[in-house]
């Protein structure tokens, strides 16, 4: 599969100067108390720091390691931030590291992530289970297989013996997910950093239809070329529909039938698998669309176009939104948001699991 390139150049690792220099140092056992953003689950302080790295606003972090007693919150990554850009106190804690984003270093280069994790699974996102004879095969089969981020393989003295050498293969999402709302006075777009013309390769989509099937996911959606990108990088994803009228993409699953109906508003086509789509849809700017959240920064502009070169220059902003002279907050008027939001592979959880390894792609690594 090669169609979610369309947007894979929205991916950089934000590495945005917050005017700190480049810290990489870890604190074993120091703990970095409250202003927390969120939490995600990471197997290891590396892996959450290039999480930090990459979400819009975190600058230092705390990592809950497979070691800590007090309670099962093992593998917890806690993202956060301050307005002055340090941590408010440092506590010795056991069983937890602590380290600072490195968006004020060079982190132009995508992520490599080699290493494994005896005894840890990456419980969910799986799309693909074979037999392998170790975890090493494994690694390889999901470094090759362009759609695997990560796996969990399970080993000959897994308890279950029919669970014994099986592969686990495993999906995350390789576009920005985004929420997005009708609102008066804004424009919002896409960076233009990725535009591809291939007469050969457009989208087909079929107006005033409906497919009436079940849905693997319900997720928002700037249009209806947008859903579509979003049906091609999903695995399960059979075909789709997209609601001009609530921007909801509704990813289908069913893969033995496609029944449709006529459905004013509602736009509806199939995945690209093995082509990259004329992406120029990407330049679009939606007029009355907000794109919520995930906010980088913003300056005071003249028009939305100044905010969408902004946007395109800036090598970590994905998309933006700009609140014209008609917003209704006189204060906030003429603000350009850049944004991105995180897009590399995360398990949607990590656990303890005895004879489990897991790992990611090696896709990013160099020779494999």
């Amino acid at each position: 599969m090669i169609t979610h390139r369309i947007l894979l150049g929205l991916l950089a690792l934000c590495s945005l100067s917050f005017g700190q220099e480049c810290n990489q140092q870890f604190l074993e056992n120091i703990d970095f108390p409250g202003t927390d953003i969120m939490f995600v689950y990471s197997p290891d302080a590396e892996h959450c720091q290039m999480i930090c790295t990459q979400h819009p606003t975190c600058l230092f972090f705390t990592f809950v390691r497979p070691d800590w007693t007090r309670d099962t919150r093992h593998f917890y990554c806690y993202l956060k931030s301050t307005p002055t850009g340090t941590p408010n106190k440092q506590t010795p804690l056991l069983g937890v590291t602590s380290g600072y984003s490195l968006k004020s270093c060079d982190t132009s280069q995508r992520p490599c992530l080699p290493k494994v994790y005896q005894n840890t699974d990456f419980l969910g996102a799986d799309y693909k289970t074979f037999f392998t004879a170790d975890y090493e095969e494994c690694q390889r089969a999901c470094t090759y297989d362009p759609n695997c981020h990560f796996f969990t393989f399970i080993n000959e003295l897994f308890t279950t013996l029919n669970m014994r050498y099986k592969c686990h293969l495993k999906f995350s999402w390789p576009v920005p997910r985004l929420k997005v709302k009708r609102f008066q006075g804004v424009v919002s777009g896409f960076s233009h950093r990725i535009p591809t013309v291939d007469p050969d390769c457009r989208i087909k989509l079929l107006p005033n239809t409906h497919f009436t099937v079940s849905n693997v996911l319900i997720m928002d959606a700037a249009s209806p070329e947008h859903c579509h990108a979003f049906c091609s990088a999903h695995l399960l994803c059979a075909a789709f529909s997209y609601s001009s009228e609530d921007f909801k993409c509704y990813l289908k699953t069913n893969w033995d039938y496609l029944p449709s109906e006529a459905k004013d508003g509602f736009t509806s086509g199939l995945p690209m698998r093995f082509c990259q789509p004329d992406s120029r849809w990407l330049q679009t700017q939606f007029e009355g669309v907000d794109f919520l959240g995930s906010d980088i920064r913003f300056e005071l502009m003249d028009d939305p176009d100044s905010c969408q070169r902004t946007c395109t220059e800036d090598p970590h902003c994905q998309f933006y939104t700009y609140l014209t002279e008609d917003f209704d907050s006189s204060s906030r008027r003429r603000r350009c948001y850049v944004k991105s939001t995180i897009t590399m592979p995360a398990p949607p959880e990590v656990a303890k699991l005895d004879n489990a390894v897991s790992g990611f792609s090696r896709r990013n690594c160099g020779s494999v």
